[in-house]
């Protein structure tokens, strides 16, 4: 007997036409839907900005005298003036785009210098893997600031380019040793050597086979690495290393201090540099949590997991613990 239409779709049991499921939408914004991540993002992007626009919509020269000696903050200056008169606030906005410069130039090149020469010589084997090891060995040992001292006194003309890329040329090589391990780790996985068994080329297997794999590490590293340059060039402003930026915040900080300012309660010379720093700190920091949380399925669900025993109690994740979960008695003990 003939059944009709409806009967066979509904025996079929096939699904109602949905729209297409969002859940890889959802899964591509995940990283930054992250509370830590979305904060960091917000703040280092408002810090972006000032160094774009910074010079733009200061108010005054921030080198410029005035009769306002050392005058608390107001409606005229902001963030108070100096002990010769000169406006805080510009300097605080002209000298964010030295910073935000030196740390993101730093962090690039020790990035792309810890990618080439970190998993190169992970994938690679022989002489040439270990050549390259041995060159990242002996990076290790270099220490940055006292280069960037040596460098900007010898080069009449060094400026914040030359600072960020002593820093990037000597930071990558902790980077690429984690990334040499990972790769290490990665060159023998099933999907790796099957890649390998079609006949992919090796530099196609490392950029859609390993690099994807390596993404969350790269971005640590390349955050890591722009949270010491920006804290390197503000030191090598506070100490008066000449051949660095006329204004960033570390200069700010460096004529508070020569100028005692806070034996003369002059507060607003030098909090407001010293929270820009903070703040830019802080979201760094966070960026990089956020990255280790989007990495780790532990700790991404850590805080916020619950789950329920055998007597029905109900038990939260707390990071740093792992719970373990017994049966129950019949008189309830554990």
């Amino acid at each position: 007997m003939a059944m009709p239409t409806t009967d066979l779709l509904a025996a079929a049991d096939l699904p109602p036409e949905q729209p297409a499921p969002i859940a890889g939408r959802r899964r591509r914004f995940r990283f930054a839907a992250n509370a830590k991540v979305a904060t960091g993002l917000a703040l280092v992007g408002f810090f972006v900005l000032l160094a774009v626009i910074g010079p733009w919509i200061a108010p005054y020269d921030p080198s410029q005298r005035s009769s306002a000696l050392l005058e608390p903050p107001s409606a005229a200056h902001w963030f108070g003036t100096t002990h010769i008169g000169q406006d805080i606030f510009s300097q605080v906005l002209v000298g964010a785009r030295s910073v935000i410069l030196v740390g993101f130039l730093a962090g690039g090149v020790a990035a792309v210098l810890a990618v080439l020469i970190g998993v190169t010589s992970g994938y690679l084997s022989g002489a040439a893997g270990e050549s390259l090891s041995v060159v990242s060995n002996v990076f290790l040992v270099l220490p940055a600031l006292p280069l960037v001292i040596i460098v900007t006194a010898t080069l009449p003309g060094s400026g914040d380019l030359t600072v960020a890329l002593v820093i990037g040329f000597t930071s990558w090589a902790w980077g690429a040793r984690v990334l040499r391990a990972q790769t290490l780790s990665l060159r023998r996985r099933d999907y790796v050597e099957a890649a390998r068994a079609t006949g992919e080329t090796s530099w196609r297997i490392i950029l859609f086979e390993i690099m994807p794999n390596l993404s969350a590490v790269i971005a640590a590293n390349f955050v890591g690495t722009v949270i010491f340059a920006v804290m390197s060039e503000i030191t090598l402003a506070f100490i008066g290393v000449s051949g660095i930026s006329e204004w960033n915040w570390g200069t700010i900080l460096f004529w508070a201090q020569s100028q005692q300012a806070l034996a003369q309660g002059a507060w607003w010379w030098f909090v407001p540099a010293g929270l820009a720093i903070a703040l830019l700190g802080t979201a760094l920091s966070l960026l990089n949590f956020g990255i280790d949380e989007f990495v780790s399925p532990r700790l991404r669900s850590s805080g916020g997991r619950r789950t329920r025993t055998a007597d029905g109690r109900v038990v939260r994740m707390r990071v740093g613990f792992t719970p373990v979960l017994g049966e129950s008695t019949k008189d309830g003990a554990r």
